[in-house]
């Protein structure tokens, strides 16, 4: 049985000095499903998440967001979505406990302190909960972040770039905190930048200068791509990857240490070209499978950048 949805917009644009930031954009996301939004900086992503939740108005779209009018119920929207920023944004010479307490008055919560007591719990944060938030590293404040938005219990929370600059050990920790919650029924739309992070989502989404290139699964994006890789590997690979962008067959070439990663869509074309490589000595030259990465390096190089003749670039990230 599908899942209600617990995000269906459509036609959802924004506009920049007559220049569409996000264009036509139609986005559905399950009722405790985690999708990825992902895109290259510029694409829309903010600018969506933040129509979404009411702090921007589009131009145009329709339809809803927890079943309610994205756009005549931006209000109402907003106390059941949690936002968290690419940025940190709470007080740092608050502490802690502090800061969640803020943050449940700007709600009204009725039992406050109880609902700081259990955001402490939900997040591990009360051995901390004296300390200013202006002296976390990267990781608790993402925890500190992740807490606050959770006081309130949104059935939606929508992550902006949330594992921006933490270290890999936080980001996988905050990854079990956001499966965890999913299968307590919060639905999650997060952009990220990390393919390992994508890989974790259950549906996937990914746009470029506003316009929506790809969306389904891991797999599903991956074998609708068609795209043919192939694996060139040695000490010499490196000084191959000049020479072999642009020739007949090649959209993208991607160094992975002492490996490329050669990508195209026309399978024959692609090993006709790197054949002469198999003779060269001290290189492996082998078809791979490819990779979300291979993916998404290969749409963005075929996107059209709409601001890239001036236009102003406010707001478009």
């Amino acid at each position: 049985m599908t899942a209600p949805l617990a995000i269906d917009v459509r036609g959802l644009t924004k506009r920049y000095g007559g220049r569409a930031v996000v264009d036509d954009l139609a986005l559905q996301v399950g009722q405790g499903r985690i999708c990825g939004f992902l895109g290259p900086n510029g694409s829309g992503k903010t600018t969506t998440i933040r129509m979404l939740c009411g702090l921007l108005r589009p131009d145009a779209g329709e339809g809803q967001c927890l079943g309610l009018d994205f756009r005549k119920d931006a209000a109402a929207i907003k106390r059941q979505v949690g936002y968290m920023t690419q940025k940190f944004g709470l007080y740092e010479d608050l502490s802690i406990r502090e800061n969640l307490d803020f943050v449940a008055r700007l709600f009204e919560l009725p039992q406050r302190a109880a609902a700081v007591d259990r955001a402490l719990e939900r997040l591990s944060l009360q051995a901390r909960q004296q300390q200013l938030a202006g002296a976390l590293s990267g990781g608790w404040k993402q925890r500190l972040a992740l807490a606050a938005c959770l006081i309130h219990e949104p059935r939606l929370l929508l992550l902006d770039e949330p594992t921006a600059g933490v270290d890999p050990k936080a980001r996988r920790d905050f990854w079990d905190q956001i499966h965890a919650l999913a299968e307590h029924g919060i639905t999650v739309l997060v952009s990220t930048h990390y393919m390992d992070e994508a890989a974790r989502c259950h549906d996937l989404v990914y746009i470029a200068y506003g316009t929506v290139l790809a969306r389904g699964s891991e797999r599903e994006i991956v074998d609708g791509a068609g795209l043919a890789v192939w694996s060139v590997e040695g000490e010499r690979a490196g000084a191959w990857a000049e020479r072999l962008r642009g020739r007949p067959g090649v959209q993208s070439v991607v160094a992975f240490g002492n490996a490329l990663h050669v990508a195209g869509p026309d399978a024959a074309l692609l090993a006709q070209t790197l054949a002469p490589l198999q003779a060269e000595t001290g290189l492996r030259v082998a078809p791979s499978r490819a990779t979300l990465e291979d993916v998404f390096i290969g749409l963005i190089d075929r996107a059209q950048d709409n601001f890239a003749s001036g236009a102003p670039k406010g707001a478009r990230s």
